[in-house]
Parts: C-alpha cells; structure tokens; sequence
C-alpha cells in the first residue's frame, strides 16, 4: 500500500531547459479516491501554494496520502511530501518527506544546489545529514510530477514514445521513464473527459506483476490533470479517481 500511494502523489503531476506556460497555478487542488477492489483504501491530495526561499516567490507543492477506515485498521498510511521549486524553470529548491507507512517512518529534508550539483540531506529521525552529488536537472519526488505536466513536448508525443527524467529518492538518483500510449475518453465523476494515456515504468518483484503494471490517464486539456491510476499488483488491483478539485487554471473540458 506505502509504495502505491507514494506513485499516487508522483502521477497526480507533467521542459527539460524551461517551462512552457504553466498548466497549473497557485490554488490548484486535487484529491483522489484509491480503491482495492471494491473497498475505499484512501484517498490523496495535491496542493499548490506560494512561498518565499531566498527573498525570491517559488512554488510550493504539498502532497499527502492517508488510509481511511478498515484499511487504517490494517495498514495505517499518514504521508506528506513537500516541495519547493522555481516558478520560471522548475528547478527545485527543497523538499520535504515526512511518512509513516504501516510504523516504517521517515522524517527528512532535502537543500538543492544547484550550482553545485548536490543536494544536503537532513534527517532528522536519525540526527544526521549528508551531501549527495547530482545530476543536472534533476527532480524531487514531488516537484518531478508538475515538471513532467509542463513538458513543451508532451502534446507532440507518438504512441511508444516516452519522457525520461533524472528523479532524486531515498538518496539516490533514479531514470523516471513516462510512456505514451495514445489518448482515450472515460467516465469521471464529473462526465466524460478525453485524456492521454501513459504507462509509467517500474520495477518489478514484491508489489508490481511486471514493469508496466501502471496506467496513467491525465486529461488531453491545457490542465495535464491526472485523472485515473490504476495499478496491476502481485495480489489485486488498485484504482485511483479524481474525486475533488479546484483552482484549475483552465476550466476542465468534460464532453457531454
């Protein structure tokens, strides 16, 4: 469950060198229903809000995923993300990564520079920091899905072809590998809506069937809003709806 809605809150956001015209704006908030099976797991929001880091106005991107009901009972899930990052270029500042997954805790916070390429980690569960060396362009967990969502290209892509990115989690630099599928309509709650489909690759083993087990559909507007994630586990399926939102910087095209 920890590593599904930990993908919940990477998917639910989409240049390499700069932005194009944000498709988000401060104020935008989205909340998700995750489903197993037939049962109401949880749910997870993401929140863009203004802040200040060197006298300078960025970004800053709140994520939060928490179980609910029997599900709480089971596998009590309370997390929270948070990013920093720059409104022109998207290039992140700071991060913060607060969890508690079934008792498996985390408590840290990450300082990007970028003129160095490193990153100093705080962890404050275990009182300690280190400076990690970077890539360039590289993306926090949080702030990956919002550069993703203003990628200049992202209406350009052909079926089979795929966005790559250099993502920084649990201390180590991964390859975030989004591939097209091509588009599709479904049922929302909120009517109809066309979306593009992608299939994130992951890795495969303990919680995953194979390396695209997930499917991603976020909305073929101006907004790049995740709509639906649904996920092919080694035991069951998971589903994730949009179920609330507002502040959307473009109104949300619904066919009737």
């Amino acid at each position: 469950m920890k590593k599904i809605i930990l993908y919940i809150l990477i998917l639910s956001t989409f240049s390499f060198d700069s932005f194009k015209e944000d498709s988000f704006d401060v104020g935008e908030y989205i909340k998700f229903r995750i489903h197993y099976g037939i049962v109401n797991a949880g749910y997870a929001t993401l929140e863009v809000k203004d802040a200040t880091i060197n006298n300078k106005k960025v970004y800053h991107a709140v994520g939060k995923g928490y179980t609910t009901g029997m599900s709480r009972f089971f596998f009590k899930v309370e997390d929270l993300y948070e990013s920093y990052f720059d409104k022109e270029t998207g290039e992140p500042y700071r991060y913060v990564r607060k969890i508690n997954e079934g008792g498996y805790t985390k408590n840290q916070e990450g300082f990007f520079n970028p003129k160095e390429n490193r990153i100093l980690v705080k962890d404050y569960k275990h009182k300690s920091e280190k400076t990690i060396v970077l890539t360039e362009n590289v993306q926090d967990i949080l702030s990956s899905f919002y550069y993703l969502r203003n990628h200049p290209n992202i209406d350009k892509l052909q079926p089979g072809e795929a966005i790559t990115i250099d993502m920084f989690f649990d201390e180590e630099i991964t390859k975030f590998k989004l591939k097209y599928i091509g588009r599709q309509d479904i049922t929302t709650k909120f009517g109809t809506v066309s979306t593009m489909v992608f299939k994130p690759l992951v890795q495969t083993g303990r919680v995953f069937k194979e390396k695209e087990s997930l499917t991603l559909w976020i909305t073929a507007d101006d907004n790049k809003v995740p709509v639906r994630i649904k996920a092919e586990l080694a035991v069951g399926s998971l589903k994730a709806d949009i179920d609330e939102f507002k502040g959307l910087k473009s109104p949300l095209k619904v066919k009737k």
